[in-house]
């Protein structure tokens, strides 16, 4: 879950800020309110909760409907901050074109 969590925040980062180069720098609060059944349906809702100079933070939360057809649930949420670096690995102002 985490490693979903990471990946879709980071594509959410990149498809708002094209052209920067990300790295995850935490992941805060990290909170399972309820275990993922088999074959139980995820759906993630990132939102940005921060923007920052080098850095970006996002909310997130996973959804998951039960077999039986009841309501999505909360699973899991955090927030995940990201930085913006250069070739070298130092931050870098987010380019915000």
């Amino acid at each position: 879950m985490l490693k979903w969590i990471d990946e879709f925040a980071y594509i959410t980062a990149n498809i708002e800020f094209p052209g920067n180069t990300f790295l995850t720098k935490a992941l805060d609060n990290v909170v399972f309110f309820k275990a993922v059944s088999s074959g139980e349906i995820v759906r993630f809702n990132i939102c940005r909760y921060h923007l920052g100079n080098t850095s970006i933070q996002y909310n997130v939360k996973a959804f998951g409907t039960r077999e039986n057809g009841s309501q999505s649930e909360v699973l899991f949420e955090t927030r995940i901050t990201f930085v913006a670096v250069d070739e070298r690995g130092n931050k870098v102002s987010i380019s915000k074109d």
